[in-house]
């Protein structure tokens, strides 16, 4: 029992010394500053949710309004997130691995939709697409109107969505190993194979995180949404207008139930994103 003891303390002791200085007092104002901010707020709106009946909840979310807003919301969410995921990749390959004229200011470009204001993305957006608008004046004849449709709201989330993939990717691209892809082609792989067979499935974590995080800014996006949409009940009105809507009812329970639900369904989806991220990861042995 001695001998144990005086082994923990050594133990005890080694790792202490490595221990950086202000260690304890950082991590308490670390974890103070997170409970403050994202913590407490998600754990009372939590437990306010946890006081209605099962027959409310059910009545709630399964009101029409509601679905369809949640229909709508989910829907465009994830196909702005695939598009992303396509073109977003294409452009930090491009972006990485070339050297083309105005490239700094495409990099500025590509951090746009973090820096402006939501509101002004939907104001020029719902003017672009207008009747009078420069590519409105086109499409309307043509039959196709954007503003105030499913397919308005999907292309003001690939808008702002677009920056989290290309921005996950490129480091990846920046810091790849180019001596794999050489070792590749010096055992005969074609350009198509060497990207499938060696970068992409390193690329995939990165992907999938980026794709992940675009689909959850999409669904809690609201200004570059609420002016492109049109608001319309039933077919284009989305949740977090819906849930600002319930609130200027006083709808307080309403507005809680639906935004927890809304809390569920991002939390799920990390969860699972997290999960098939690991499992990659382990079968490429970069995980015990």
């Amino acid at each position: 029992m001695v001998g144990f003891l005086i082994k923990f303390l050594k133990t005890k002791r080694n790792s202490s010394r490595f221990r950086l200085p202000g260690f304890g007092l950082a991590t308490g104002v670390t974890l103070t500053y997170l409970s403050v901010l994202v913590l407490i707020p998600l754990a009372v709106m939590v437990l306010t949710s946890a006081t209605v009946t099962r027959h409310e909840l059910v009545a709630i979310l399964t009101n029409p309004r509601v679905v369809s807003a949640f229909r709508v919301t989910v829907s465009t969410s994830i196909v702005a997130a695939l598009i992303n995921c396509v073109f977003g990749t294409l452009v930090a390959w491009v972006h990485a691995r070339y050297t083309y004229p105005g490239k700094r200011v495409m990099d500025a470009l590509i951090d746009l939709p973090f820096a402006l204001p939501t509101a002004v993305t939907g104001i020029a957006l719902t003017a672009l697409f207008a009747q009078s608008g420069w590519l409105g004046r086109f499409l309307i004849p043509l039959g196709v109107s954007l503003n105030y449709s499913w397919w308005g709201i999907t292309i003001a989330l690939v808008f702002v969505g677009m920056p989290f993939v290309i921005r996950t990717v490129e480091p990846v691209l920046d810091d790849f190993d180019k001596e794999l892809e050489e070792a590749a082609r010096t055992l005969g792989a074609t350009p198509l194979q060497t990207f499938l067979r060696v970068i992409f499935p390193l690329l995939i974590p990165a992907v999938l995180t980026g794709t992940t995080l675009a689909f959850a800014r999409c669904l809690g996006e609201y200004g570059s949404v609420v002016f492109i949409s049109g608001n319309m009940p039933l077919k284009t009105e989305i949740v977090p207008l819906l849930i600002i809507t319930k609130l200027e009812q006083y709808d307080y329970l309403g507005a809680t139930v639906i935004a927890s639900s809304m809390l569920l369904l991002s939390f799920v989806l990390l969860l699972v994103v997290n999960g098939i991220q690991w499992l990659h990861r382990r079968r490429l042995g970069m995980e015990p």
